[in-house]
């Protein structure tokens, strides 16, 4: 529904577009405090360009599950349209931010977010910044680390690096075996590749080696 109430000239104009009616309205009354004004709402990708072409909005704020639709999609779409994405999604990994923003988008906040970090995340990207949450930031951050830390280990295999990095979050034998879905005997021999590959002797010295390596700050 469209919002018909007068706005301010300073007011910042956005479409949300996101398929659970009750997260549209929460925001609704969460934004429009804020000088936020929440022109309309689409849940689906469709809709949602129908309402950008219809209100031409400051920002569309863009869930990455929109029912059928792909939310990256859209953004390419609006990117299109010259008229700025802020992803706000549920999703935290890294794969998730990183195709958001390959995208086109502009910004990226997870919904676990104290609700002033949208807010602050619109003023950035309507003042013709970008703007990345810090959960997203650290997950971007911890998956840069985690390749960082493979680059040093030119001679493990994946599943090798897998056990490893297992191994160095604290994980145990049957917890790896778990994890991996492989048999602890299984496990057992990729630690005996892995002490060999490293040139160490006993387990304690893999454990430790895991752990310093894995945790180690980047460089």
């Amino acid at each position: 529904m469209v919002d018909d109430q007068p706005s301010s000239a300073a007011a910042i104009r956005i479409v949300i577009a996101d398929d659970h009616p009750a997260v549209c309205q929460g925001l609704k009354l969460l934004l429009e405090p804020e000088g936020v004004v929440v022109c309309d709402q689409a849940d689906g990708r469709d809709k949602a360009l129908d309402q950008v072409k219809a209100h031409r909005p400051d920002l569309v704020l863009v869930d990455l599950s929109l029912g059928d639709d792909n939310g990256i999609d859209l953004v390419g779409d609006l990117q299109n349209l010259a008229v700025p994405a802020l992803v706000y999604s549920m999703h935290e990994d890294a794969h998730y931010v990183k195709a958001a923003l390959a995208a086109g988008a502009k910004g990226y906040v997870t919904k676990r977010e104290v609700h002033r970090m949208l807010v602050q995340a619109i003023g950035e990207i309507t003042a013709g910044r970008r703007f990345v949450s810090p959960r997203a930031a650290l997950a971007l951050a911890d998956q840069v680390e985690m390749k960082s830390t493979d680059t040093d280990m030119p001679d493990l295999s994946g599943q090798e690096k897998n056990v490893y990095r297992l191994l160095g979050s604290g994980e145990g034998t049957s917890q790896i075996a778990r994890t991996m879905k492989i048999s602890a005997r299984t496990v057992e021999s990729y630690y005996s590749r892995i002490l060999v590959k490293l040139e160490l002797e006993t387990m304690r010295d893999l454990r430790r080696h895991a752990i310093d390596h894995y945790r180690k700050p980047l460089r």
